[in-house]
């Protein structure tokens, strides 16, 4: 991976994208020290932080933006949210359904579609936020004037972000929503550390004697690291793991040449659908703690306690689980298509071992991905689950997301590091390993 990552700066037009990315994700931190103007930040921070789970979901998504009360407090959830509500709509809707089938034209239409999608839930998200914050307004202005400043900042903030991950997809390397995921999460990873040891030594102080004490805090504190350790390794090696369909092609005699009669297969990854899943049933399962902490923080209302509590309680994550495997057959049913690849297959002329041409190869592959979907739920819940399960045995607070950082950052970092070495093996005609040689000896 480090011999990936300096090869890549060795080749200049990699090198610039490389550092357009870098530059992009720079202002995107930038941005999120500019705070919005006519909100009080430490009543704002105490407001915020009385969401319990859900301001620890949506601070981790903003980099940390929202409990800092900056321009960039959304982060990109309302272009998440734009996403998952054009893709289920795809289903039920048949001229989106189209539009996904006409090619890069038609990507682009949806992608304009949820570009505007996004800027709209922008701004409803920006007038919950304002009013559920209302009493961190500042009262120097006008109440209707306030309100409106901070309405448009927060959804000019969440326009930017867009912006900015459209532009590092346009110029950079990656997917720009994804990488801005990504550097909000590494920049809280110091402060996670901080915060984890601080509760594994105020745990331990109340050993006697005091050495003991911090030596069983150190103690923990390398112990769930390890665990931690563990799961980013078990998560890199599922996301890797794929199943390879074999594939026989046919020899063709062309004048006095003869072509084909090779050997190959079809990669299926495990893990296709990546961590959408995990963010399409947070996403979710984050509703109805929204409305009742929005729009009734006071009320006690047995149903409306029963909601405000709900992201703590044994049904949130009974349904978590649920959301979780049935959004892993959705996503894959959506995203993988079988009858394509089947056609492919029988147009270069190829057959898979056993397995008539046509439709009895696309059930053989529809039926080879269905069966790794079960797989594939079942590590996302059990990388998930653990951390908190982890946190509720030992106190730890805020590891309970831990599994969904690791998960976002090993698929995002996986990603990239292997669309870095597509280009440079497309960069070289002998291959990957002879562009490496290449590239050493100082020839290119």
């Amino acid at each position: 991976m480090f011999d990936t990552a300096v090869n890549a700066f060795r080749v200049e037009s990699l090198r610039k994208r490389l550092l357009y990315t870098f530059m992009i994700l720079g202002l995107f931190m930038l941005g999120g020290l500019v705070p919005v103007p006519g909100i009080d930040g430490e009543k704002y921070t105490e407001l915020v932080r009385q969401w319990g789970q859900l301001s620890s979901i949506m601070d981790m998504v903003s980099g940390g933006g929202l409990l800092h009360a900056t321009i960039f407090a959304m982060g990109v959830s309302p272009y998440i949210n734009a996403s998952i509500i054009i893709q289920l709509l795809q289903v039920v809707i048949p001229p989106l359904e189209e539009l996904s089938k006409e090619g890069e034209s038609g990507r682009k239409k949806i992608s304009k579609i949820t570009r505007y999608s996004a800027l709209g839930l922008a701004l409803v998200q920006s007038s919950l936020f304002c009013y559920s914050t209302r009493s961190a307004m500042n009262s120097s202005l006008p109440t209707w004037l306030n309100a409106a400043l901070v309405i448009l900042s927060f959804t000019a903030g969440a326009a930017i972000v867009v912006f900015l991950g459209e532009k590092i997809n346009d110029k950079g390397i990656g997917n720009g929503v994804s990488l801005i995921i990504f550097a909000g999460i590494v920049t809280r990873l110091p402060g996670m550390a901080r915060t984890l040891y601080l509760k594994a030594l105020d745990i331990s102080g109340q050993l006697n004697p005091a050495v003991v004490g911090v030596i069983v805090g150190i103690l923990v504190f390398v112990g769930v690291a390890l665990i931690a350790l563990a799961i980013i390794v078990f998560v890199l090696f599922v996301q890797n793991a794929e199943r390879r369909i074999p594939v026989q092609y046919s020899k063709k005699v062309i004048g006095r040449q003869s072509r084909g009669g090779n050997r190959d297969y079809i990669p299926i990854k495990v893990n296709q659908s990546g961590v959408m899943p995990v963010i399409f049933a947070m996403s979710i399962l984050a509703l109805p703690s929204i409305i009742s902490t929005l729009f009734f923080a006071n009320s006690t209302n047995p149903v409306i306690v029963w909601l405000r509590n709900f992201s703590g309680s044994v049904w949130y994550y009974l349904a978590y689980f649920i959301l979780i495997f049935a959004f892993t057959f959705f996503y894959t049913m959506i995203q993988f298509h079988p009858i394509e690849i089947a056609n492919n297959i029988n147009k270069n002329g190829g057959t898979i071992s056993g397995v008539r041409s046509g439709k009895p190869t696309s059930d053989f592959i529809a039926k080879t991905a269905w069966r790794l979907n079960w797989i594939e739920a079942a590590f996302l819940v059990l990388v998930c689950i653990v951390p908190t399960v982890i946190g509720i045995l030992t106190g730890f607070e805020n590891v309970w997301f831990a599994g969904t950082s690791v998960l976002i950052l090993t698929s995002v970092a996986n990603d990239l590091i292997v669309q870095i070495e597509g280009e440079l093996e497309v960069r070289s005609p002998k291959g990957f390993l002879d562009d490496m040689v290449t590239i050493r000896s100082g020839k290119k």
